[in-house]
């Protein structure tokens, strides 16, 4: 009992198949990209965020050390004005002990301290002591200096007694660290300069002092560091903080000891269990160190924000990346898919066992097109032959490659030669269609292994002549001749089982290389048309063709006759270019000899009858009026191109004749293809090189004869034979579309339907009725 397969079963069958499968290698192409693509971004976008927060840090801290050298360079000058102002006082002479002790003079002294006061906005006052007094001199005038230093400025720290000994023993200009001073009831932050004069002496004999405003050193660390968010500090030489700028927690003790130690430049430190990023600048005017110090952690939210940038950057690239790869893997899946299916198809819908994957189906997918190739490889074979005879070794690599994997190269030191073989007429009729194409089937390839020899055959379909290229592999023989007499003893030996008759056999020369295999086998052809003109023996060796003796004249020189022999074969088979070449030949062979005008002009002649006596053969009588303008030549120039000339029409007639000498080829031809039409394969390219037509003839002709061109002609044949099969059998659209030689299953079904009006399951259904529908025909 049969049962019939529906599509829908089969569908269903594959679909089963294919979603156990898809899941797991769609999943692993999908994640095998993305990793692809994620690893690779992953490493950039690191390198990236690594170089670009490197960079900034570098830029930010190398920022802060200009900033902070902007700051040394402001406070210097401004100390520098204070020095210059002391060395002024100390050589003015209003300011002398006895001009600013005088009661009449001490009034342009005191103006003169305001003056110097007033011109310096870092001051908030300055005292002039003369040592050994009681007195002290400002821009307010002469005040005792127990007063000044308990009521009016005191200082929290530095005790009078202690300013009073320094006043009186300074011998080098001093700063004191800022310190809370009380004035007038205010309280703020001033710094204390102690500058001896006159300056740079050994002996000074008074000491003047600076009282500097804090803000003025801050307000110029504010101003240049406004940007910078951590702490800044004044060192002196000693390590003691002269002024700072906090903000944050203040460095204490050894830590800020540790600061003034530090190298000028940028450093990375520990201090009070956390890491600071920090930046030194020295003084080369007083030794002072000029620190900026900010926590690591502070700086790096600096470049927080380049960070969310690449972050984000980095999210949406990978989420477009991720979308990429999945759209990728699904397209790089689809068709992994579509062969599933056609494997499936392949397979006759049988279900699989756990251990196939897709690769499989796929597998032998690919090994059962291989068998298909292997079943096209003799008719490859056969076009490249007849390439080879006809036109010689190509130049174009691909055909050449057809050759190699035809098996058609030569080994590594053997030769070839070229063997036609003719059946009469009788022979022939003696033969049934089914015995000759036998014949053929046989010398297709045949192993004379005995013999170290290998034989190619090919059917000339308008001549009934069958051409063979016989390999002669390297071997002990060291004669050639008699090794190819062994091998046409042992082919006619052999073929006598096959035929009734001798068949008649020309053999050309023994070449080296396949693009002697034209030459060859146009000295075989001649040999076989001389054999057939004398009417000797079955077998002409074109080596064994006699030439005419020489005489003993030094100037004695005749064109070999086998080269005209070569020459007539090659107009008759229509090879132009080997025509052409030939002419060349022996042109320059006559350009060359040393010979008197007579006797040139005769040689000329015997080519030119070459070519004539083939033109009448062919029946070209308009060459008849040319005679009179090809012999009138007076160069071999002239000659050679009125003989070129000539041989490109007589090829071109005998191309022609070719084509249309077998009025019956056109049916045999209908009767190839209505019998061939499922082979995908198959096309007017092809039919043409199979029956030696030219495509442009065939097409003319093969719509003359079926009133259809080639291509319209296999789309009918293959339309009939699928509505054929859906109503009589129950097989899937697919199998039944690929039984006819189509591939692409859509594209028919659209040419079905504006063929037919409906669609090839409508079809099925509207026609299947009355029939005994089975499971395959």
């Amino acid at each position: 009992m049969k049962f019939p397969v529906t599509t829908s079963s089969m569908k269903s069958v594959i679909s089963f198949n294919w979603n156990r499968f898809k899941s797991k290698l769609l999943v692993t192409y999908t994640i095998s990209y993305i990793l692809i693509f994620l690893v690779p971004l992953s490493c950039v976008t690191f390198i990236i965020y690594h170089n670009a927060t490197s960079n900034l840090r570098s830029e930010i801290e190398q920022s802060n050390v200009n900033q902070l050298n902007q700051v040394r360079l402001s406070i210097d000058n401004q100390m520098n004005n204070l020095l210059e102002t002391a060395n002024t006082i100390s050589f003015d002479e209003h300011l002398t002990r006895f001009m600013i002790s005088h009661p009449y003079y001490s009034r342009d002294a005191i103006a003169s301290l305001a003056r110097y006061k007033t011109s310096n906005t870092m001051l908030e006052e300055l005292f002039l002591y003369y040592r050994g007094d009681d007195r002290i001199y400002s821009s307010q005038g002469m005040t005792d200096l127990d007063l000044v230093f308990n009521d009016m400025f005191r200082f929290e720290r530095w005790q009078p007694e202690e300013i009073k000994k320094a006043l009186n023993e300074t011998a080098i200009t001093t700063v004191r660290p800022a310190e809370y001073v009380t004035i007038s009831s205010r309280k703020e932050n001033k710094l204390a300069m102690l500058v001896p004069i006159k300056t740079n002496d050994s002996s000074p004999y008074g000491t003047l002092l600076f009282i500097v405003k804090e803000e003025q050193l801050t307000g110029v660390m504010d101003s240049i560091l406004n940007d910078f968010s951590g702490s800044s500090y004044i060192l002196s030489a000693t390590g003691e903080v002269m002024t700072a700028k906090y903000r944050g927690d203040a460095l204490q003790g050894h830590d800020l000891t540790a600061l003034a130690k530090l190298e000028p430049g940028i450093h990375s430190t520990v201090m009070g269990d956390e890491r600071y990023s920090v930046v030194t600048v020295k003084s080369g005017v007083n030794g002072w160190t000029y620190v900026t110090a900010i926590p690591s952690y502070q700086f790096f939210e600096q470049v927080g924000q380049i960070r969310t940038i690449i972050l984000l950057v980095f999210m949406i690239t990978a989420l477009v990346g991720i979308a990429a790869a999945t759209l990728l893997a699904r397209r790089q899946y689809h068709p992994i898919r579509d062969l599933l299916e056609f494997a499936s198809l392949q397979d006759g819908v049988k279900e699989t066992t756990k251990s196939r994957n897709e690769w499989d189906w796929i597998k032998q997918t690919i090994h059962d097109f291989h068998a298909r190739i292997d079943m096209q490889e003799p008719f490859v074979r056969n076009q490249c032959l007849m390439l080879l005879f006809k036109h010689g070794k190509p130049d174009d690599p691909e055909i050449e490659r057809m050759i190699v994997q035809s098996g058609l190269k030569l080994p590594e030191h053997a030769s070839c030669f070229t063997m036609i073989l003719s059946l009469d007429e009788h022979s022939r009729d003696e033969q049934s269609w089914e015995e000759q194409r036998a014949l053929l089937a046989w010398l297709n390839q045949l192993d004379l292994s005995e013999l170290n020899a290998r034989i190619y055959g090919v059917e000339f379909s308008v001549t009934h002549e069958l051409a063979l290229m016989v390999t002669l592999l390297p071997s002990q023989e060291d004669d050639e001749a008699r090794l190819v007499n062994r091998i046409v003893d042992e082919l006619c030996k052999r073929m006598e089982e096959r035929l009734t008759r001798h068949p008649v056999l020309g053999i050309g020369t023994v070449y080296d290389d396949l693009s002697g295999l034209n030459q060859s086998f146009l000295e075989a052809a001649s040999a076989l048309e001389q054999r057939n003109l004398t009417l000797g023996g079955p077998i002409a060796y074109f080596e064994e063709l006699t030439e005419p003796a020489a005489a003993d004249s030094g100037e004695s020189y005749w064109i070999p006759k086998k080269s005209l022999l070569k020459l007539e074969q090659s107009l008759k088979q229509g090879n132009e270019s080997t025509a052409l070449q030939l002419i060349a030949g022996m042109m320059g062979k006559l350009k060359r000899e040393k010979l008197s005008a007579g006797l040139l002009r005769c040689l000329c002649f015997d080519m030119l009858n070459s070519l004539l006596r083939t033109a009448a053969e062919l029946g070209m009588d308009e060459v008849h009026g040319e005679i009179s303008s090809l012999h009138s030549f007076e160069t071999l120039e002239g000659l050679e191109n009125r003989l070129s000339s000539l041989a490109i029409q007589i090829c071109s007639a005998a191309t022609h004749q070719t084509e249309t000498a077998q009025p019956a080829l056109m049916d045999e031809i209908v009767a190839y293809v209505s019998q061939n039409y499922a082979d995908y394969t198959m096309s007017l390219e092809h039919i043409a090189l199979k029956y030696d037509t030219s495509t442009s003839y065939l097409s003319r002709s093969f719509k003359e004869k079926t009133g259809l061109n080639f291509t319209q002609f296999i789309w009918q044949c293959r339309l009939k034979e699928v509505m054929r099969q859906l109503v009589r059998t129950s097989a899937p659209l697919k199998e039944i579309i690929e039984r006819v030689g189509y591939l692409d299953a859509p594209n028919f079904i659209r040419k079905f339907k504006k063929e037919t009006g409906c669609t090839p399951g409508q079809y099925r259904k509207l026609h299947s009725a009355g029939f005994t529908v089975t499971e395959k025909e």
